[in-house]
């Protein structure tokens, strides 16, 4: 019975301490939500970063509501990368073949490493370098999130690079129809370059959906086989740093990170049990809809740790690194494309 009461009484306090937070940031992704009917060209992960950062920035976020936006930046977060892996089953990325398999590896590596060189060469941070890698290597301001916990940038970076990747990401909605006859892309083709190329999932959508329903098919099953690799990514991220940091040299304020984070191994047991095809289309419909509110909440809590006086100080750099990585990936997924027809 006493303990019973001690639990109450911590989830009481828990409730007090991070409610009011979550209250704002749910008026936010309401918001956000709102918008994409009134404007459909700006999707909601991105409206709610800005609604967070532009709410900050205008010192209407009070002190009593941080613990809670900071909460959903951080737990609310990695449960929505979690929910993102049912959206993959193993047997679609077999689909793919041995070749497109190849296609995808080659695409995400080359932008992954190719980016983070670039950055190094532009004299930019190796956190923020990291971040837009990952974010234009495999599935845009979710990923960046995801590698976050594990990189050394810190808040007005995480914002730079989900501005620059869902800012790319936009961008190729209207550019890549646009190139597909030029470029000789029609149909599964086309699928095939806009899933390997393009950063967000919803933006996948929007793009390859121009070309009809076999092109949306293909994009979805190569963009999701992106998606698969953020777990293996973030591991190699994770044991590099650990061999950075042998036990001997670390310190009280600097402890090893786990060569797997938990949210990334639940975002592998996502992955299988949707693969076990034990989930309904109906289920897997839910599914999606809490994970896409779950990563637009956690947006909302990223953006309040923004501050646009510290954004404009990162100068130009950034930005031109956020094009020459998105014209690399398009590029390189082109090539692909090509071989394997």
């Amino acid at each position: 019975m006493v303990e019973s009461r001690r639990v109450i009484k911590r989830s009481g306090l828990f409730v007090r301490r991070v409610g009011p937070g979550l209250a704002l940031v749910a008026i936010c992704v309401g918001f956000a939500f709102a918008l994409q009917h009134v404007q459909t060209s700006i999707p909601p992960l991105m409206a709610s970063v800005l609604l967070g950062a532009i709410l900050s920035n205008l010192k209407l976020v009070p002190t009593w509501a941080r613990p809670g936006t900071q909460f959903a930046a951080k737990k609310l977060l990695r449960l929505g990368i979690v929910l993102l892996g049912t959206q993959l089953a193993v047997r679609e990325v077999i689909k793919l073949g041995g070749p497109g398999i190849a296609v995808v590896a080659i695409v995400v590596a080359s932008t992954f490493f190719g980016t983070q060189w670039l950055g190094a060469r532009l004299g930019i941070s190796r956190g923020l370098s990291l971040l837009v890698a990952t974010g234009f290597a495999i599935c845009g301001a979710s990923a960046i999130a995801a590698m976050d916990g594990v990189s050394d940038a810190d808040e007005e970076e995480v914002a730079f690079a989900i501005a620059l990747v869902t800012l790319c990401g936009s961008l190729a909605i209207f550019l890549l129809p646009a190139l597909a006859h030029p470029l000789g892309l029609q149909g599964v083709q086309f699928g095939q370059w806009v899933g390997a190329s393009v950063h967000d999932v919803a933006q996948v959508v929007a793009t390859a959906s121009t070309k009809g329903t076999e092109s949306l098919k293909a994009a979805t099953i190569v963009k999701l086989t992106r998606v698969v690799l953020l777990a293996p990514m973030v591991a190699g991220v994770t044991f590099a740093r650990r061999r950075q940091h042998p036990a001997g040299d670390l310190t009280k304020d600097t402890r090893k990170p786990p060569i797997m984070p938990l949210f990334v191994a639940c975002f592998l047991v996502a992955i299988a049990v949707r693969s076990t095809g034990m989930l309904s289309k109906e289920t897997l419909g839910h599914i999606k809809t809490y994970q896409t509110w779950l990563l637009a909440a956690a947006l909302v809590g990223l953006g309040t740790g923004v501050e646009f006086s510290k954004l404009r100080k990162l100068g130009g750099r950034p930005l031109l690194l956020g094009l020459i990585s998105w014209i690399l990936i398009a590029s390189v997924s082109y090539a692909g494309v090509r071989i394997i027809a």
